[in-house]
């Protein structure tokens, strides 16, 4: 049984991969290249792959192939449709990041709010020796209490995030669908963006969703929020949150993904970087280190699984 995994640098390397019970041959590359794709999956029967796309053409030339095995959620890098088709098991990972993603939203969302690296920075360059007191107010500091956060998304990780900020006094409100309807528990699009003090981003990424935040939305903020995105970069316009902040229809942004990783020097994401109202970090949101370890032994799981002929976590095309 020849396993590869593609990408293995996809996953820290604090992180323990198990070896499947079953005998084995193991290939591990940090990166795979398209280039190299072919020759590196040849003779598998099982292919771990967290991003490397793995399409219609490469699939129908690896007859041995049984398995992809995905540590992670999305599985948008496959062919899921011709792995049916050829009898390919594809299986993921899920609710993995219910308490990770939410933990670095809440720290986004604390450190825009007290400008806690705004004020670090400072301290470093001297300017608490030149206040000449014991305390400054170059940024303002705002509390969350009392604040309401609006979640888009009500799945496993926006349940998680709305119970985290109940615990510390945040009134949460889920956004009903853009443009479609609106359950019970939910409040209209329109209106969603209108009350909301903190915006948090978790529903996936379609053409429904695509730009789901752009120029218009950004015009009906009528309370300056902050903007939190750990989903998918592509939930976002990037132009129209650069100028969403330039114009101060909102108050901060804490970026955790963009539509391409990494994104170019010349984004807009890139040219925020010197603004004390915008972070950006490296689609880490879910790569707590008990987070990644869950994943990479439920990967193994899977094959074990596999091994004896019991099928886990797969994934269908819709």
């Amino acid at each position: 049984m020849k396993i590869v995994f593609l990408d293995r640098q996809s996953l820290a390397p604090t992180v323990q991969l198990n070896r499947p019970k079953k005998a084995h041959e193991w290939h591990e590359f940090d990166q795979t290249n398209a280039s190299d794709l072919l020759a590196r999956c040849a003779q598998a029967e099982i292919i771990i792959s967290n991003k490397v796309p793995l399409g219609a053409e490469l699939l129908r030339q690896l007859p041995q192939l049984k398995l992809i095995a995905i540590p992670a959620t999305g599985f948008n890098h496959v062919d899921v449709a011709v792995c049916q088709e050829l009898g390919i098991q594809v299986s993921n990972v899920s609710n993995y990041a219910t308490t990770t993603v939410p933990e670095h939203c809440l720290a986004l969302i604390f450190a825009l709010q007290r400008h806690v690296l705004d004020y670090h920075r400072s301290v470093a360059a001297g300017r608490w020796q030149q206040s000449n007191q014991f305390c400054y107010f170059d940024y303002p500091i705002r509390d969350l209490t009392g604040s309401t956060l609006g979640i888009v998304g009500a799945g496993s990780i926006g349940q998680a995030l709305a119970t985290k900020a109940q615990a510390l006094g945040l009134k949460v409100i889920f956004a009903g669908r853009k443009n479609g309807t609106t359950q019970h528990h939910q409040v209209p699009f329109t209106d969603f963006l209108a009350q909301s003090d903190v915006i948090s981003l978790h529903c996936p990424l379609n053409a429904q969703t695509h730009h789901l935040l752009g120029e218009p939305e950004f015009a009906l903020m009528q309370k300056q929020p902050l903007i939190i995105n750990t989903a998918r970069g592509g939930l976002i316009d990037p132009l129209a949150l650069a100028q969403a902040l330039q114009h101060h229809q909102i108050r901060g942004a804490g970026i955790d993904v963009c539509e391409t990783e990494p994104p170019a020097a010349d984004h807009p994401y890139m040219r925020l970087m010197g603004q004390p109202n915008f972070i950006m970090t490296p689609h880490v949101a879910w790569a707590s280190f008990q987070a990644m370890q869950h994943v990479a032994d439920v990967v193994i799981n899977i094959i074990n699984a596999y091994s004896e002929g019991i099928v886990l976590n797969e994934v269908v095309s819709a």
